[in-house]
């Protein structure tokens, strides 16, 4: 039974999975919008969100936290000088998810993830 299990498996082992997370928490605080199958769009989402909402408490803390998830010095700059003063008065719902419709080849949904202005 799946009783309160949360979260997509995505076809990989759980450590893949986390590294794939990261990666499109990173790209997408870098370019600010990024095109990728729905199902990792909507797993994204949500880390995203939690890394902003660690920016906006601002804390050592919370900074180390978002260095442990990100890796990227700079982007987690970028996520604590750039875009939680940004979000500073907004509570959620950062980011947007739009669907592209099916990529050819495979008939994979395709969505659109971007940081909300």
């Amino acid at each position: 039974m799946r009783h309160k299990l949360d979260g997509r498996k995505l076809g990989r082992p759980a450590s893949h999975r986390w590294s794939l997370y990261r990666n499109l928490v990173t790209e997408l605080f870098k370019h600010e919008k990024i095109t990728t199958t729905l199902p990792k769009a909507k797993e994204a989402r949500g880390l995203a969100e939690k890394m902003i909402t660690l920016g906006k408490e601002g804390s050592l803390a919370s900074r180390r936290r978002a260095l442990a998830f990100i890796f990227d010095g700079k982007i987690v700059d970028k996520v604590f000088n750039i875009y939680a003063p940004r979000y500073k008065s907004r509570s959620g719902g950062y980011t947007r998810v739009l669907k592209l419709g099916h990529r050819e080849g495979d008939n994979a949904p395709m969505a659109l993830i971007e940081m909300v202005e």
